[in-house]
């Protein structure tokens, strides 16, 4: 399947393959991916961490979703209270389905009362939503014009600050505002998926290519190059960013299993899976846990992980971050099992030796991304 076949796409495709990205190998979202360029990943991965890497992310699912009812219809779809959100703000969210199992996961983009944006990976939030819409006064609208542009390392300020009228530098962590960027209207977001202090820029598709080329020209000279889908897992996992539906294994993953407590309000009125979700609460069957694994490589996705014969995990995440100089994995491990420390064995063409340790990985107090005031 060539990328023209796909449903989506993203415009900036040209830009991807002349960077060396073969897009009939990796799709997600009906849209292809530059899973690789020809650079290195791990180069890419010093960028991010030590100046700054430019990938296209427009292969996120963007939904309007505004109307009067609007905050009353997404309270009753989603785990976190909407209405403690103001305008400007953004924050992580969940949808469970009755039986209180995540079946997405979503950023909310408050942009007003009425007024919502909704991102979203490849789980069913869209399925689940429009029925439940039919009750509510709302519109729906996918987005597929808007093309996201994350610029993700310590040097994304210094980079986009001087090109746009608004105080950049004092946007807090998952604010957003409207403004404009090389002369273009855009909305930029501190947010990202990297560990870093990032920004991501949503543009038109008719302005995607003057901003993708635009940030790495002013960016050249400090060192900022485009980075590939392959150095976006690298540096997601050294973070310990999860990603649905890869880190929720079992199919019927709570919040709770994937320590995501912050994001369900249980105080709100009723929202689909509350009641499951309140039965299940300590009766989780597993924990995402971190664990460092005593190998030269990364660990393939779905290996046993064991205690004295026992099987009381899976690997679910991995890379070898040669950042760190480790192999280091996400996994789901029974409760008993998680105390930091604890020694477990992994298979995965042998037995390998592995210990629970804190995550995230990379920057464990999380400085990066919220730097002392």
């Amino acid at each position: 399947m060539n990328a023209n076949q796909f449903p989506r796409n993203s415009v900036l495709n040209d830009r991807h393959v002349a960077l060396g990205a073969d897009l009939t190998k990796a799709s997600w979202n009906d849209m292809p991916l530059p899973q690789t360029y020809s650079t290195c990943p791990y180069e890419e991965t010093g960028a991010v961490r030590y100046r700054a890497g430019l990938i296209d992310v427009t292969a996120l699912r963007l939904l309007n979703v505004t109307g009067p009812e609007a905050s009353k219809f997404l309270n009753h779809l989603l785990t976190s209270d909407v209405t403690k959100a103001a305008a400007g703000d953004s924050h992580i969210s969940n949808i469970v389905n009755a039986g209180g199992s995540l079946i997405d996961d979503v950023i909310i983009y408050v942009d007003g009362p009425e007024e919502y944006r909704i991102s979203h990976g490849g789980g069913s939030l869209e399925e689940a939503m429009l029925p439940v819409a039919e009750k509510y006064n709302v519109k729906i609208e996918r987005d597929n014009d808007t093309h996201v542009l994350s610029l993700q390392g310590p040097l994304a300020l210094e980079v986009l600050a001087p090109h746009t009228p608004m105080d950049l530098a004092g946007l807090a962590y998952f604010r957003h505002e409207k403004t404009t960027l090389f002369g273009k209207p855009v909305r930029l977001a501190r947010g990202g998926y990297s560990a870093e202090r990032g920004y991501e820029v949503f543009c038109t598709a008719e302005d995607a290519h003057l901003m993708w080329d635009s940030i790495l020209e002013h960016g050249k000279a400090k060192g900022v190059i485009p980075v590939s889908w392959d150095c976006l897992d690298i540096v997601r996992v050294e973070g310990a960013l999860l990603f649905y539906p890869f880190d929720m294994p079992h199919g019927d993953t709570t919040p709770w299993e994937v320590r995501a407590d912050w994001s369900v309000d249980l105080d709100k009125p009723d929202f689909i899976g509350k009641q499951a979700l309140i039965e299940r609460k300590g009766k989780e069957r597993s924990f995402i846990t971190g664990i460092e694994i005593a190998h030269s490589a990364a660990i393939a996705p779905g290996s046993k992980i064991t205690v004295n014969g026992k099987e009381v995990g899976v690997v679910t995440s991995s890379i070898f971050s040669q950042h760190l100089m480790k192999s280091i994995a996400l996994a789901q491990i029974e409760p008993d099992y998680t105390k930091l420390g604890t020694e477990l064995t992994v298979h995965d063409n042998g037995n390998h030796q592995a210990n629970v340790v804190k995550t995230p990985f990379y920057d464990p107090l999380r400085l990066r991304t919220h730097p002392p005031a």
